[in-house]
């Protein structure tokens, strides 16, 4: 319900309308006659007939308006904290695949309406095996943090990094063609390779150097996310089969 005043309506006042006496008492209740006033008008209740009973039946009305709107609000934001929770990964503060794979058909129709292609990168941790033998899998999930967190400082914005499932992750570089999205690849494959992970203790003191392979397709228009993944899933693979004596081959 509209409360405020109303383009078109002519607000009248009558000398001593039926009722004005009980509205006017307070000058506390100036702000709820105001209201109440304009609610008036809106509903087209005569001015003569707003008498107490009225009042308090509009009053009611109002605050149980007000109450529900309220609720409203509130369950929205459950809704949105539970849409928040549904597409945030298990175990990283990142997008989980549902997530991933959601932002991937949205960039496809951003490439098919304006014709800029975007680079997705699917990236593929080696060795994720051997650091949960070795330290744990406690140092698993640290692995795979540090790996998140290099990843989200060294994109744009504009881009979007999920977690596709174990160690697994994909990027999308939004509006970087495969040139522009080759190079930016490789960067962050070599500032992964660069920073190694410290495990303090459990490492005996010895950082851990993370190696990886990537794959990277340059999706346009009338391609499907399912498809675009399987193709950087492809190329990754072709990347990963050239490793040779822990090289990677690019």
């Amino acid at each position: 319900m509209k409360v405020s005043s109303t383009p078109g309506v002519v607000r009248t006042a009558p000398t001593r309308p039926a009722g004005r006496a009980e509205l006017t008492g307070s000058a506390s209740d100036s702000s709820s006659v105001r209201r109440i006033e304009d609610t008036v008008q809106v509903l087209g209740i005569p001015p003569e007939e707003m008498t107490e009973r009225v009042h308090h039946a509009i009053m009611s009305l109002m605050q149980e308006v007000e109450s529900l709107r309220t609720e409203l609000d509130r369950t929205n934001r459950r809704l949105r904290e539970m849409e928040d929770v549904a597409d945030t990964d298990a175990l990283l503060p990142i997008p989980n695949r549902r997530a991933f794979v959601r932002e991937l058909n949205r960039m496809i129709s951003f490439a098919e309406r304006y014709g800029t292609p975007s680079t997705l990168m699917f990236i593929d941790l080696n060795d994720m095996k051997n650091i949960n033998d070795k330290y744990g899998h406690d140092a698993g999930d640290k692995a795979l943090f540090h790996v998140a967190r290099l990843l989200v400082d060294n994109v744009r914005t504009t881009d979007v990094i999920g977690r596709l499932g174990g160690d697994e992750f994909g990027v999308i570089l939004a509006q970087a063609d495969e040139t522009v999205g080759s190079e930016k690849a490789k960067a962050l494959a070599d500032i992964i390779t660069a920073n190694p992970l410290e495990l303090g203790g459990e490492a005996g003191g010895d950082p851990v150097t993370m190696s990886l392979a990537f794959g990277t397709y340059t999706f346009r228009s009338g391609d499907k996310p399912d498809d675009a993944l399987d193709k950087a899933d492809k190329a990754m693979y072709e990347n990963k089969r050239d490793m040779k004596d822990g090289e990677k081959v690019r």
